[in-house]
């Protein structure tokens, strides 16, 4: 069929989205499969900069995403997990793994994509274990993004003979910014540079695009992937935006450096068999390479100027607490009056959140400023719950058949139970992390190292619980559920094994015992508090068994 300009618009717009969807459908299965423990191994490899570096480009090749880790290293800034200098070595070797990601997926693999394909699907369709049908998911992603590279030097194919296509590529080879500035763009409006670099380099490699112009293109996905981390953690505490700010810098700058070296030097390329998109990988890698290996040694001073630059901000503590989304107004309007409390619950969750992020802090060092703000800030939760349960109380609609007493219960439930998990907080931790104090007791190494694990569990299920919330997903809902499971076992598991610990007479262990143990019980009720969160959702749904208990 002869090809025609509207013809080839929508078969590589097609290939292109398929290409962008594949590399989302991977990295979505390794989050699911193996989310909580890649975010484990990554808070715990940051003992120095070139391990951190390791395990931030290990976790990007996983996730197939440098942004992913970027979102996961802001958590653990933000709660003081690690440091910012770790933090941003993390990301700089997050850049070097969704290099070497765009590098893997490139190869020439077309003969495995029927049997990844193949495999992926009856791994998907036939296992009833979650984790077996994430696998089947990563391998249909595989080979989804090895069948829309096909498509893509498919599709380009009539661009090699567009007098129009010529010339545009033509004048890119002649203003190479414009080239950077619209891949960069790209790979922002996709948000994944793995993506963008292949679309640009499978097009190098056809024909279509000179290979200059794929070197500027490649190197704007790069500036583009860290505004990506930018953008997304605009909102984020001022320790985790001057990590991606350095990394912009770094990066995107970097990136800019080396296009305007490359516009006055020839790369040593032209005695090698290598076309044009390998050509163009190849400079993506090397880039990120240098970059990772000239700034890793760099980024304590790069993280003072960035402190100058971005400082802290000022604690604003329960301003705000009178704000409310509860609209009196419409409480003869069920539906309405059930979104405002919905809204004014998922503040309550942020709110705990943020207690937890800043409670497991008070264990390291107490601060009698940090607990009296927590103990305030549990009184203006306990008021919120009142106001939002008073509120539904009076919900009433002009329809004598509807019926809003059951959604109101569900609404006033969660509503406790988040008032108890903040009342665990801000009493049962903040009260365990004085008595350390003041006994001037400390945990043993490893005693230590299993409550900051369990700890990430929990405000991993927190933030879960307020997604949640926001959406009423049933799987989200049946997700947390199960992890309400996995962490009633690995607190077993941890009393058990702290219990070991004591038979062995450690007397940092025998020193602390009562409280690590009462801390474990306190994350695990804050964690079952956020769990109750699923229970409507499924109930609503016919998800739920009646019972628990074993028929006589």
């Amino acid at each position: 069929m002869e090809s025609t300009p509207v013809l080839f618009v929508v078969n590589m717009a097609a290939a292109a989205a398929l290409l962008i969807w594949a590399v989302r459908l991977v990295r979505t299965g390794f989050e699911r499969a193996l989310g909580a423990k890649l975010r484990l191994w990554l808070r715990r490899s940051t003992s120095n900069r070139l391990a951190a570096a390791g395990s931030g480009a290990a976790t990007a090749v996983l996730m197939q995403s440098s942004t992913a880790v970027a979102v996961l290293m802001a958590g653990f800034v933000t709660t003081g997990a690690i440091g910012s200098v770790a933090g941003l070595a993390i990301m700089l070797g997050a850049d070097l793994g969704s290099a070497i990601v765009a590098l893997v997926l490139s190869s020439q693999l077309a003969v495995v994509t029927p049997v990844l394909l193949l495999a992926g699907v009856m791994i998907f369709l036939r296992s009833s274990a979650r984790r077996m049908r994430q696998v089947g998911r990563i391998l249909i992603g595989l080979s989804l993004v090895f069948l829309s590279l096909d498509l893509i030097r498919e599709a380009s194919l009539p661009l090699t003979g567009m007098s129009g296509a010529e010339v545009a590529m033509l004048y890119l080879a002649e203003d190479a910014l414009l080239a950077f500035v619209i891949a960069a763009l790209f790979a922002w409006l996709v948000h994944s540079s793995v993506a963008a670099v292949l679309l640009f380099a499978t097009l190098a490699a056809e024909g279509v695009m000179p290979v200059d112009v794929a070197f500027a293109m490649v190197l704007g996905a790069n500036l583009g992937g860290s505004i990506v981390a930018v953008v997304l953690t605009l909102n984020a505490e001022s320790a985790v935006r001057r990590v991606v700010w350095c990394n912009l810098v770094l990066r995107g700058g970097g990136a800019g450096a080396l296009l305007v070296w490359l516009a006055n030097h020839d790369l040593p390329f032209a005695g090698l068999d290598m076309n044009a998109g390998h050509q163009a990988l190849f400079v993506h890698l090397a880039f990120n390479v240098v970059l990772l290996l000239v700034s890793l040694p760099l980024v304590g001073p790069f993280m003072k100027m960035a402190r100058m630059i971005v400082p802290d901000e000022p604690q604003l503590q329960a301003e705000g607490a009178s704000r409310s989304a509860l609209d009196p107004t419409v409480q003869n309007q069920p539906k309405r009056a059930f979104g405002c409390a919905q809204r004014e619950l998922v503040e309550m969750a942020h709110r705990i959140e943020i207690m937890l992020r800043t409670g497991i802090g008070l264990f390291e060092r107490y601060d009698d400023a940090t607990a009296k703000a927590q103990r305030a800030e549990v009184k203006a939760l306990s008021q919120m719950s009142l106001d939002i349960r008073t509120y539904l109380s009076r919900v009433r609609s002009h329809d004598p058949d509807e019926d809003t007493s059951n959604r109101a219960f569900e609404l006033s439930g969660i509503a406790v139970n988040l008032e108890a998990g903040a009342d665990v907080i801000a009493r049962k931790m903040v009260d365990l992390a004085r008595a350390k104090d003041v006994e001037n007791l400390e945990f043993s190494p490893e005693g230590w190292r299993e409550l900051s694990d369990f700890h990430d569990v929990v405000l991993r299920n927190v933030q879960h619980g307020i997604s949640v919330l926001m959406s009423e997903d049933i799987g989200l809902a049946r997700e947390l559920v199960e992890q309400k499971e996995q962490v009633r076992d690995l607190e077993q598991n941890l009393q058990r094994r702290h219990l070991k610990r004591l038979r062995k007479g450690l007397a940092e262990t025998f020193e602390t015992s009562a409280i690590h143990l009462d801390l474990l019980r306190a994350l695990k009720m804050l964690n079952t508090s956020f769990a109750m969160i699923a229970y409507p959702v499924l109930e609503d749904r016919g998800e739920l068994l009646e019972s628990r208990l074993a028929s006589s």
